[in-house]
């Protein structure tokens, strides 16, 4: 049996960290991948070879395992056989070279340990679906609008061969991630397919900060309707709103409306608070009338507090 280079397959050296596996794996399967090259054996073969070594590779104890069976075997060719197999251990099986057990360690048993320990293209069509490894998970990343995360919304999701309507509920977070298991790679051999996630991220707003569940704002408030008190019109993500004002309303006063906030997710129920800043707008272009009026109310007012 020839050995398998499981790190010549993958193009990377023996001390690659766990992130260079991942990477040159992806770059394979990807252009390796069955659904890009239908009616292609070889495709398919290599495919099922670089999802072999990633199996191995990617775990931190297969990985060391297949390290030591790797020096062990490249002994056992270069003494000409004549070198046993010490054997090792994984899970809780004991694997032992049958040159240990009085007899003479062999390719064939080397054929058959390895496909116990790795999965291997030996051995018959059961183990290998068993042993076989998940198919390759995809990521895609989709944009959305606050209107939308505070409504829920649908976008299409185009994978390799089909097109997702993917739900998106309301209330999701910039960041999140959504996994849906069985619509990434295909698995070789009868293996589970691979699975998708998806990164949420939603556009800022020209109108609405969000913080966790609340919205902050700010509302424009006349002169008049702060001094003298009544009711002024805002916007929310449910619709126009109007909110009564108090007299005397000071500059930066935060109104607090419960509930007006996001909704929180997976709680269709609950939401979060809205927080509006008011800001006072001062009059501009006035009269000679209103000039006069605003005189006559600051000698007033300066007469009381004097």
């Amino acid at each position: 049996m020839e050995f398998k280079d499981y790190y010549k397959i993958l193009g990377i050296s023996q001390t690659a960290s766990a992130d260079e596996v991942k990477k040159a794996y992806r770059k394979l399967a990807i252009k390796y991948h069955p659904d890009k090259n239908p009616n292609d054996k070889t495709a398919e073969e290599k495919f099922k070879e670089i999802s072999e070594a990633n199996e191995v590779l990617k775990d931190e104890t297969k990985r060391k395992e297949y390290d030591g069976l790797a020096d062990d075997y490249k002994n056992y060719q270069q003494t000409g056989g004549k070198q046993g197999f010490n054997g090792f251990s994984q899970g809780n099986q004991n694997y032992q070279s049958r040159s240990n057990a009085g007899q003479s360690f062999d390719e064939d048993s080397f054929a058959d340990f390895f496909a116990t320990m790795f999965g291997g293209h030996t051995g018959n069509a059961k183990s290998r679906a068993q042993t076989a490894p998940k198919g390759q998970d995809f990521d895609a990343d989709i944009e959305i609008s606050l209107e939308e995360a505070y409504l829920g919304t649908t976008r299409q999701v185009q994978l390799e061969t089909q097109k997702l309507a993917m739900k998106i509920k309301p209330g999701i977070s910039e960041g999140q991630v959504l996994r849906i298991k069985g619509k990434g790679g295909k698995g070789a051999n009868g293996a589970p397919d691979g699975d998708l996630t998806i990164t949420v991220h939603v556009t800022l707003h020209p109108l609405f900060k969000r913080k966790e569940h609340d919205l902050y704002c700010t509302i424009e408030v006349d002169l008049y309707n702060a001094i003298l008190g009544g009711k002024t019109e805002l916007k929310t993500l449910k619709g126009k709103i109007n909110i009564a004002v108090t007299k005397e309303t000071a500059n930066g006063k935060v109104v607090r409306l419960k509930k007006m906030g996001m909704p929180i997710f997976n709680k269709p129920e609950e939401f979060g608070d809205l927080y509006a800043t008011i800001t006072i707008k001062m009059p501009t272009h006035l009269s000679e009338k209103e000039l006069e009026l605003f005189n006559q109310l600051a000698l007033l007012h300066h007469g009381q507090t004097a």
